[in-house]
């Protein structure tokens, strides 16, 4: 059974796209931001999955080695699709925010949102998850996500979200660069 995450301090206590550099927390703001919309208590897809934008691509849902499945094989034969791998082709248009960090780092890119779609095409589940190793889904750490927490997140800033959902904040802002005012018709700048 997999739990479902219904409000921030759930999502954060899930450890989904913790720590840092690991790239899910910003993944999943992309995705409530830019690639949903909200309508009538629907929601709506901006984007389609099967069109392979930003990486997507099909996600089988097979057994693995252990004999289960991460997310719940519906009684319908509806479509999954996953979206996370930042080296799969489509993933460079994810915005920088999201494949920014080193794909190179040891679990930078482990994080995934999965999808299901209904037998309309339409957005019909949200799962994120891991790895747990290069080939399968952690079972453990692997939770839908409610559309009422995606309706939160959509409405929020990034550095909003992030400091309500990261146990490491700090290290998702990366700091800024400041100028010092010329003073005595002298040009210099300081970069802090």
């Amino acid at each position: 059974m997999v739990s479902t995450l219904n409000e921030l301090p759930q999502l954060r206590g899930s450890g989904f796209g913790q720590p840092w550099p690991r790239h899910g927390l910003n993944l999943l703001y992309w995705f409530a931001h830019d690639y949903i919309d909200f309508s009538n208590g629907e929601i709506f897809l901006r984007f389609r999955p099967q069109n392979g934008e930003f990486g997507f691509h099909k996600y089988h849902n097979r057994i693995e080695d252990d004999e289960y499945n991460i997310v719940p094989t519906p009684t319908q034969n509806f479509p999954y699709y996953e979206v996370g791998n930042l080296n799969y082709p489509g993933a460079d248009n994810l915005p920088n925010y999201v494949r920014g960090n080193d794909r190179n780092i040891p679990d930078g890119n482990k994080d995934r949102i999965i999808v299901r779609l209904d037998d309309n095409g339409r957005l019909n589940r949200v799962y994120v998850t891991e790895h747990s190793d290069p080939k399968r889904f952690d079972r453990n750490k692997t939770f839908r996500v409610s559309q009422g927490l995606l309706q939160k997140i959509k409405i929020m800033s990034r550095d909003d979200y992030l400091s309500k959902v990261s146990n490491t904040q700090e290290q998702y802002f990366r700091p800024q660069s400041h100028v010092t005012p010329a003073s005595n018709n002298d040009s210099w700048c300081a970069i802090l």
